[in-house]
């Protein structure tokens, strides 16, 4: 009797100590994520004026977000691939370590060619994937969303922390130390992963499914491959809701700049005051109501919440006429994004088997890429031709479609983590 106590006391402390461990983990890969967004966001700021100061027009700049996109695009899906066939710790590491180059890159950048080579180590920086892809291998399908919903406190010290760094160190110490500010970051960051991502972030089982997984390809891009995921029951319906359902939205953020100061007549630190408000707005909603709703509500039932109000979003925006008018809308507008972005992650990865789970987050880390892409061109044309009121037409009728679509269909979201 004595040995059979002791035995399961040993295994009782084993599992205290494991749990202890998925938790630091956890804790850490939001660290990695914030700080990398946290850098992301300071230089994205700091850009635009970098580019000015070079002689890069309007149309210049444009092609280098274009280039930034494209290069994100591409790379979203070979790094969930190369996290999936490596380790995510491996792939933690190259993004940070392509963000230590990518800054590098711009701190020689003195002229539009380097300015322009500075965006290829982006092909391989993604940080929140990464992060996202610890928390899917080490939390179980239950708890998902709630983790994964935590990220979005890591984007919004992202936003607000990146946002006021690059103008303050711009401005007080010259345009190119904020380059070496995040070069320094990325190191760190690199360090941490090394030091504090296990090898292999995959339960034992887990692992020895992805050594024998269904994948029948060992390139990091495939497009059979991409076919064979959208193939599983339930992903290509909920990965199109993903990708429709944000996109009229997108295209008046990357618009957001222009529209900012045309249509509202915002000076620059005016702007910066609205990008912090989002960044607050972000962290509340991702850190007090996204986790708290997908522990009492199926995903499917918040799936559908985030399409309705996505359209009721639509329509506020066709009628809005003032920034105080934006501010009211933006409360119901990052509730929707938010949840919608959380609940199909959550899904999408509970609906491929576990090898597979990098790529599935590489291809829903591509949705944004897609927009930023294609954005520049589609909503330029809305914006000239129609108006601000087009945005918001174009989402209440995009999510009303979709929203109907959920209704009527009956989407298959079975968990394949056992295959």
């Amino acid at each position: 009797m004595n040995a059979k106590a002791s035995s399961g006391g040993e295994e009782e402390a084993s599992g205290m100590r494991n749990e202890a461990k998925r938790r630091q983990v956890i804790r850490v890969a939001y660290v990695i994520a914030a700080l990398d967004l946290t850098l992301l966001f300071m230089q994205l700021g700091v850009m635009p004026y970098l580019a000015k100061s070079l002689g890069l027009d309007s149309v210049g700049f444009g092609y280098l977000q274009t280039i930034f996109g494209v290069l994100q695009l591409v790379g979203g899906y070979i790094f969930g691939r190369f996290a999936d066939q490596f380790g995510t710790r491996a792939a933690l590491i190259l993004s940070c370590a392509s963000g230590s180059i990518f800054f590098l890159l711009i701190s020689f950048a003195t002229n539009i060619p380097l300015l322009f080579l500075s965006r290829l180590p982006s092909v391989f920086m993604h940080g929140m994937p990464g992060a996202q892809k610890v928390i899917t291998d080490m939390t179980p399908p239950s708890q998902r969303a709630g983790a994964l919903g935590k990220l979005g406190l890591c984007f919004g010290v992202g936003i607000i922390a990146g946002s006021a760094m690059g103008g303050v160190l711009s401005t007080k110490f010259g345009i190119y130390v904020p380059a070496y500010v995040g070069l320094v970051g990325s190191l760190i960051n690199t360090l941490i992963a090394m030091a504090w991502i296990p090898s292999q972030t995959k339960p034992k089982s887990d692992h020895h499914m992805t050594e024998h997984s269904t994948s029948q390809s060992g390139s990091l891009f495939s497009i059979r491959e991409i076919v064979r995921l959208m193939k599983f029951p339930g992903v290509m319906e909920v990965f199109i809701v993903k990708v429709f359902a944000g996109l009229p939205i997108g295209l008046f953020m990357i618009m957001f700049s222009i529209i900012s100061m045309d249509f509202f007549g915002l000076e620059a630190v005016e702007s910066g005051y609205l990008m912090s408000y989002f960044g607050v707005l972000q962290m509340v909603v991702q850190g007090l109501v996204v986790g708290k709703l997908a522990s009492h509500c199926t995903e499917m039932t918040l799936l559908r919440l985030s399409v309705f109000v996505f359209a009721g979003v639509g329509l506020g925006m066709a009628l809005m006429r003032t920034v105080w008018h934006y501010c009211i809308i933006a409360v119901p507008l990052v509730f929707a994004f938010s949840m919608l972005a959380t609940i199909t992650d959550s899904i999408l990865t509970k609906a491929v088997p576990s090898s597979d789970t990098g790529a599935m987050l590489g291809i829903c880390a591509s949705v944004q890429p897609l927009t930023r892409t294609v954005g520049p061109t589609i909503g330029g044309v809305l914006y000239k031709q129609f108006g601000v009121s087009s945005f918001g037409y174009l989402q209440l009728m995009v999510n009303l479609g979709l929203f109907v679509y959920l209704l009527k269909s009956k989407i298959p979201l079975g968990e394949m983590k056992s295959q």
